[in-house]
């Protein structure tokens, strides 16, 4: 990390708290490297999001473009009822 930049952040008391022992449980060094690896999970959450947006959109689009029939809405209604129906009858609901 040759270039690193002080920034000043405000969080809760609730997570300075869960900060502050991760450091004293010995988990992280420092409150630095605490920020940075919740830093580097939202980064890879953000990317996943992403990614999947992006594949819901070519989902979408191929979904667009394809012209077969498709299935009724009756017909996948009845299909959702039978099945959550057989559900509740199988936990006596």
């Amino acid at each position: 990390m040759a270039n690193i930049e002080n920034i000043s952040i405000a969080l809760p008391l609730e997570m300075v708290t869960a900060v502050r022992q991760a450091v004293n449980n010995g988990e992280y060094a420092s409150s630095s490297e605490v920020i940075r690896d919740a830093l580097r999970d939202w980064t890879l959450k953000r990317s996943l999001r992403r990614q999947g947006i992006e594949e819901l959109r070519e989902v979408w689009q191929e979904a667009l473009q394809d012209k077969s029939p498709g299935i009724p809405m009756d017909d996948v209604l009845d299909r959702l009822e039978r099945k959550y129906q057989l559900i509740a009858d199988q936990t006596g609901r």
